[in-house]
């Protein structure tokens, strides 16, 4: 699996995870309990996964909705 996204903001995950399901791309949030750890403030980020294969696919629709990707390959 390939990180397509890491953010601190739930909403923006749920949108992506929604927008990649819709387009029949499989995708796992990790680090959702890490909030337990870090006493809920929201300082670390949560990772939005991808298999390798549908990365690409998976970059271009977020750029299609307005989603910044904020890394590198």
């Amino acid at each position: 699996m390939k990180e397509l996204l890491r953010s601190n903001d739930p909403t923006i995950i749920a949108f992506a995870s929604a927008l990649l399901q819709g387009e029949g791309i499989d995708c796992f949030e990790m680090d959702v309990n890490m909030s337990v750890l870090e006493g809920s403030i929201g300082i670390l980020p949560r990772r939005l996964m991808v298999l390798g294969q549908d990365l690409d696919q998976a970059e271009a629709v977020m750029a299609d909705n307005g989603i910044a990707l904020g890394r590198t390959r």
